[in-house]
């Protein structure tokens, strides 16, 4: 199973490397960065699943950036856990009303601070299994299960649908064969890698009479992404 992209924010070298070392152990990827205007930046190009974000950073604090996040549309669902020193009851409630679905307190344990993060991501996987995706028309009703272009029906096999769910839910990431065949197929599950390209295929010939099969990109050397951004669609 595709790995979860944790994102640390905090301008302490120690602590970044600290927490760092605990989410590897725990198998999350990890990204860094140590100033506001870095973490938007990788924030945008590489999606993490979480953030953790240090309260107190130069130039843009944490709580300003938490804010940002919350009502630009793009972000508004990325989960965020506060990292702070600040203890008092009024500092965790500004928190909270700025958009973060967690709040630590330094010093804190490794353990509780990962045990805190998959809470926070079992409760966003959750809610997001039954919110309905749109992308400019393109619409995925998980509930009904159901694939609609201004209301009219799409049909594409049960295999190709849980691509494309896939794929929505996780747009602008490139991920390989072997990540798409863990998290749509299963772990457990024997499939050889290029069955993946074949329903690659089945999925953007579903899609290509509204030219939404643009959406499905192939990524030269790694695999394939879902992204609404101008890229190269080729022939697996």
């Amino acid at each position: 199973m595709a790995r979860h992209r944790i994102l640390v924010v905090d301008d302490e070298p120690a602590i970044r490397e600290m927490v760092g070392v605990a989410l590897e152990t725990a198998d999350f990827d990890v990204l860094e960065a140590d100033t506001g205007q870095l973490a938007h930046e990788r924030i945008v190009d590489e999606r993490p699943d979480l953030i953790l974000l240090d309260w107190m950073l130069p130039a843009i604090s944490g709580i300003e950036l938490a804010r940002r996040l919350k009502r630009d549309d793009a972000t508004a669902e990325l989960p965020i856990i506060m990292l702070t020193a600040r203890s008092e009851e009024d500092n965790r409630v500004q928190g909270l009303e700025a958009g973060a679905d967690d709040y630590v307190v330094k010093p804190f344990s490794t353990r509780e601070l990962i045990s805190r993060i998959k809470a926070v991501l079992r409760r966003t996987s959750a809610a997001a299994a039954e919110k309905t995706l749109e992308v400019e028309g393109l619409r995925l009703d998980p509930v009904g299960h159901r694939i609609t272009v201004e209301d009219e029906p799409v049909d594409m096999g049960p295999t190709e649908y849980r691509l494309l769910a896939f794929f929505m839910s996780h747009p602008e990431r490139a991920y390989s064969r072997e990540q798409l065949l863990d998290q749509v197929w299963g772990a457990n599950v024997y499939v050889e890698d290029r069955t993946i390209d074949v329903h690659i295929r089945r999925l953007r010939k579903a899609l290509a009479p509204w030219g939404y099969d643009r959406f499905i990109q192939t990524v030269r050397g790694t695999g394939y992404r879902f992204s609404t951004r101008s890229g190269r669609v080729t022939s697996a």
